[in-house]
């Protein structure tokens, strides 16, 4: 039985070799997962029966288990994702930079995979493929590790897997599965064989993660997102918006966790948002001045403006103006995903420059942010950090690059001291 050590050693090595492969190869490895997906998914739909078992036995939170289940739509998404992928262009071997330095000196600037990727996710099993998909597409080796509570169908969907890549030119090795806390805290230590970590799990999960580690890491820890209702906005849109953007996936770090409506529209607005939000068994927790108007909810405390519930609960504030709509989200956001409900252009426009986060909507769900969505074929976590890649991240975030210079001989020497050659640095 292999160590852990051999196995990231084994990983690394197919890496290499997947980096050397060209577009249609792995496209072709792509198709043959997602055909095999489709073949097996009573497979892979019966081992996750028997994690939802175990997760509803074991009383686990009905967010988590609503991210763990898989049912035949998820199966069929799941193959849709990895074609997706396929479609897209390699995001390897591109030329970036192409520069004359002086005749005969030539840099390029070339696209190239990152090498090993360990990803850490917790419950959703789905996430073996989207992340299997980017990671063959982008050229790297990766080591997935699934929470316990998913062990079952994650084996399931990785012996799918490795059954497709079998009969492909890319080796089986170049996708792990872990399942052991003790190897996550393993891995988190091989900063000379991982070179990227991306966790992708609760704010308690992935603080711990960032913590734990010299190895680069890609994530976010919070998924506090805000919809503000403008006191110029198409009323019936933004209640739809709101219902969607908190009920469409109640678990997913992309549903709103507060409401904020200008007070000059609240009466009104609440008067339509409540009763719909109730309809689908929210539960709202409303500010001083929200209680004043519908007393029946439940009280807002300081707590609930920085609370991902991730759940069918939904803080509303009333607010006086944009401006302190864009405070309340600059001081309690993640900056994830932030949403303005208005037909006021200016307005927008303030929202979008002054509101500091990864992505920035208008009149439209906060589900809306995922790499699915944005045309990435999948994603392989969402960033908040400042520096690219930030918000979904899709094939673009799993590449670096090289610079190659060539040359004829020249040095240094040449171009320096009292009579020094010059550069030409021509673009070509």
């Amino acid at each position: 039985m292999r160590s852990l050590l051999e196995t990231v050693q084994i990983t690394k090595s197919a890496a290499r070799t997947l980096a050397k492969l060209d577009n249609p190869t792995k496209n072709l490895a792509l198709e043959a997962i997602a055909e095999a997906i489709s073949k097996h998914s009573e497979q892979i739909l019966e081992a996750n029966q028997k994690d939802v078992v175990n997760a509803l036995a074991a009383n686990l939170a009905a967010p988590l288990i609503a991210r763990l289940k898989l049912d035949a739509n998820k199966i069929k998404a799941m193959a849709t994702g990895v074609r997706d992928v396929a479609r897209l262009s390699d995001p390897t071997g591109i030329r970036q930079i192409h520069r004359e330095l002086d005749a005969g000196l030539i840099l390029e600037r070339i696209s190239c995979s990152l090498g090993v990727l360990g990803v850490i996710f917790e419950a959703r099993p789905d996430a073996v493929t989207q992340i299997s998909a980017l990671a063959i597409k982008s050229g790297n080796g990766v080591l997935l590790k699934c929470g316990s509570e998913a062990v079952l169908s994650c084996e399931a969907i990785m012996q799918v897997i490795h059954l497709a890549l079998e009969n492909s030119e890319i080796s089986p090795d170049v996708v792990q599965l872990l399942t052991t806390r003790a190897e996550t805290m393993k891995i988190l230590q091989m900063d000379r064989h991982i070179d990227l970590i991306i966790p992708r799990g609760s704010n308690e999960f992935v603080r711990y993660i960032q913590a734990n580690t010299n190895i680069p890491v890609l994530g976010h820890a919070d998924g506090i997102c805000h919809l503000y209702v403008d006191q110029e906005v198409d009323m019936d849109q933004a209640v739809a918006i709101a219902v969607d953007s908190k009920t469409q996936y109640p678990s997913a770090c992309n549903a709103i966790e507060t409401l904020l409506v200008h007070e000059a529209i609240a009466p009104k607005f609440l008067a339509k948002v409540i009763p719909a939000l109730q309809a689908q068994n929210v539960e709202l927790r409303g500010c001083t001045q929200t209680l004043s108007l519908f007393p029946n909810l439940i009280p807002a405390t300081e707590t609930d403006w920085d609370t991902e519930y991730c759940d069918l609960i939904l803080a509303i504030k009333i607010v006086d103006d944009l401006e302190a709509a864009i405070n309340h989200i600059n001081s309690f956001g993640s900056k994830h995903t932030e949403a303005i409900a208005t037909i006021n252009i200016d307005a927008y426009a303030t929202f979008s420059s002054d509101v500091d986060a990864a992505g920035i909507f208008h009149n439209c769900s906060t589900r809306f942010a995922d790499g699915f969505r944005y045309g990435f074929g999948a994603e392989v976590g969402i960033s908040t950090q400042k520096m690219p890649p930030r918000g979904p991240v899709g094939l673009e975030g799993l590449v670096t690059y090289k610079y190659q210079l060539h040359g004829q001989g020249q040095i240094v020497a040449d171009y320096s001291g009292s009579n020094p050659q010059r550069f030409i640095h021509k673009d070509i």
